[in-house]
C-alpha cells in the first residue's frame, strides 16, 4: 500500500465563474444533516485511500482548472432509483488554484499531485480584475 496522494479533476457543468460554483453549493448544503456540500457521481473512487489522505478535488471551469476544494470522505448515496453511488463530501472552502487549461472530458479523472495547479498565492485569491476567458489563453500562451 502506498501513502501516495491522489487526486480527482472534474468538470463544473454550467458554472460560470468560482463564485457560481460557490453559489450553487451553497444552496444544497441545505439538504444535508452536516451542512457540507457534495458532488455525487455514479462511480466510486478505486483510490478511495489515497485521495482520503488529503486529496482534492479540482474543479475545471470554463475551459482552464480554476479552484479546487478537499475531499473530507465519500458516502454511499442510493437514489430514488434503487442506484447505488458515491457522494464526495468536500470542505466547503474553495481554494483558488493558478489557471491551467483542460479539455473537455466526461465524469472525474484521478490528477497526481505533480500535475495539479498550484493554489494562487494569498492575496490573489479574490484577484478578478482578468476575466476568466483571458486568463485562460494567458494560461495557454503560458503567461500566468
Amino acid at each position: 500500500m502506498t501513502n501516495k496522494i491522489t487526486h480527482l479533476i472534474k468538470l463544473s457543468v454550467g458554472s460560470e465563474s468560482v463564485e457560481t460554483l460557490a453559489a450553487w453549493q451553497e444552496t444544497r448544503r441545505a439538504h444535508y444533516d452536516d451542512g457540507l456540500p457534495r458532488h455525487i457521481t455514479r462511480m466510486w473512487p478505486r483510490r478511495e485511500a489515497q485521495i482520503l489522505r488529503g486529496g482534492s478535488i479540482y474543479w475545471v471551469i470554463k475551459g482552464a482548472v480554476q479552484c479546487r476544494q478537499r475531499i473530507l470522505r465519500f458516502d454511499e448515496v442510493i437514489g430514488e432509483d434503487g442506484i447505488r453511488r458515491c457522494a464526495f463530501v468536500l470542505d466547503p472552502e474553495l481554494y483558488r488554484v493558478a489557471p491551467a487549461l483542460k479539455r473537455p472530458f466526461q465524469g472525474w479523472r484521478y490528477l497526481d499531485p505533480a500535475d495539479a495547479p498550484p493554489d494562487l498565492a494569498l492575496g490573489r485569491e479574490s484577484d478578478d480584475d482578468i476575466p476568466p476567458d483571458l486568463s485562460a489563453k494567458l494560461a495557454e500562451i503560458g503567461v500566468l
